[in-house]
């Protein structure tokens, strides 16, 4: 088990395993399937995920998905919020926190930094910025963070 962290970052690591119950049998096929971000535009939200992050849009009509099948969305946009200049989300990294980010694992954090930089991404954090290296954050559109790893350095990193 690693050393105790101190109180001032929270939980030790002893409190939070000692907050942790095995994993009931029931659930061994549950895990993590969605999240859901609010957003403002869609045109400007798809055209990042897609042009910036190199995600592919995939949609199935509801008419093809059985009834029992869970029906899954992303992003959510409600219409017309992307002509109201004064709306917007919140996107939980400044106060009141909440929501915290999303991680976009990449082989290679400072040449998908490079790239990020030529399309005019706004950073949070570059790979070579603060106490942890070899990692970034960017924002999309709506401002949500998006942490950039590579998983298989982590260890370096940590």
């Amino acid at each position: 088990m690693a050393e105790p962290q101190p109180a001032s970052s929270g939980l030790t690591d002893e409190a939070a395993l000692s907050c942790c119950s095995d994993a009931d049998p029931s659930t061994k096929d549950f895990l993590l399937q969605q999240t859901m971000l609010r957003i403002k535009d869609p045109k400007k939200s798809l055209d990042f995920y897609t042009r910036v992050l190199g995600m592919t849009l995939s949609y199935t009509p509801l008419t093809v998905i059985p009834r029992t099948k869970s029906k899954i969305q992303f992003p959510s946009h409600n219409w017309g919020t992307e002509d109201d200049e004064t709306q917007s989300y919140h996107s939980g990294n400044s106060d009141p926190r909440g929501f915290g980010h999303i991680g976009i694992a990449v082989p290679d954090v400072h040449g998908a930094c490079k790239r990020f930089e030529e399309l005019g991404v706004k950073f949070v954090k570059k790979p070579d910025a603060g106490k942890m290296k070899g990692l970034a954050f960017i924002q999309d559109p709506d401002g949500y963070w998006i942490e950039i790893l590579n998983p298989n350095k982590m260890a370096t990193i940590m």
